[in-house]
């Protein structure tokens, strides 16, 4: 395997030819696979998800990679979560019933509030273009995967549910929907997650996977 591959995490669960083709694009050899000794030996990993958190981990659980994906952060490859990705990265999950995730970042995932705080409903799903904004006294907007981006740039989420980090430090950039603060970006260490899709996101989420696989 090259040393700069990026490996998607195939388990039935996500946008993979969306994703290989966003990664392409931006120069990167990719590999496609759930087999364990080919994620273990990436240079990045990339864990793609669409759909429902228990649903999710049961399929990774039953191809054997819950372990395989620690031993990745263990090992410190750089680790991508997209949108329910991102959720799986977190400790465990409310979405039909408490489901324990892949706890690489410390937190919980719950439902999106359906009112905000002057009374207004919020629809859910939350679909659509949110302006990212960066986290306060947050380092990570100049250094990381967002270094590229504007402080006025939009992704394109489509989500019912939210990644709450229980240390504000691992939040990096979050988006407005109605008043409620939604987590955007979150990292620990080499581990970050995206709640939008980098490759539904134009130029903005084409910057953003350009930085990961050069980072």
């Amino acid at each position: 395997m090259p040393l700069n591959e990026i490996v998607i995490i195939d388990y039935g669960v996500g946008n993979l030819l969306s994703v290989k083709r966003g990664l392409e694009h931006c120069g990167a050899k990719v590999l496609v696979t759930s087999k364990p000794e080919e994620i273990l030996n990436a240079a990045k990993v990339i864990l793609p998800g669409v759909g429902a958190f228990k649903k999710a981990m049961k399929a990774l659980d039953n191809l054997g990679l819950v372990k395989v994906i620690q031993e990745v952060a263990n090992r410190k490859i750089n680790l991508l979560g997209i949108c329910l990705g991102m959720q799986l990265l977190l400790d465990e999950s409310d979405e039909f019933g408490l489901t324990k995730g892949l706890g690489l970042i410390p937190g919980r995932v719950v439902a999106i509030p359906t009112k905000n705080d002057d009374g207004m409903i919020n629809k859910i799903p939350h679909i659509g273009w949110s302006k990212l904004i960066n986290s306060e006294g947050i380092s990570y907007w100049n250094e990381g995967i967002l270094k590229t981006l504007g402080r006025s740039d939009s992704s394109y989420f489509i989500h019912s549910y939210m990644a709450l980090t229980n240390n504000n430090k691992y939040t990096i950039a979050y988006c407005l929907y109605g008043s409620k603060k939604i987590p955007a970006v979150i990292q620990r260490d080499r581990i970050i997650g995206c709640q939008f899709h980098p490759e539904k996101s134009g130029e903005v989420g084409l910057k953003i996977l350009r930085d990961f696989c050069e980072s």
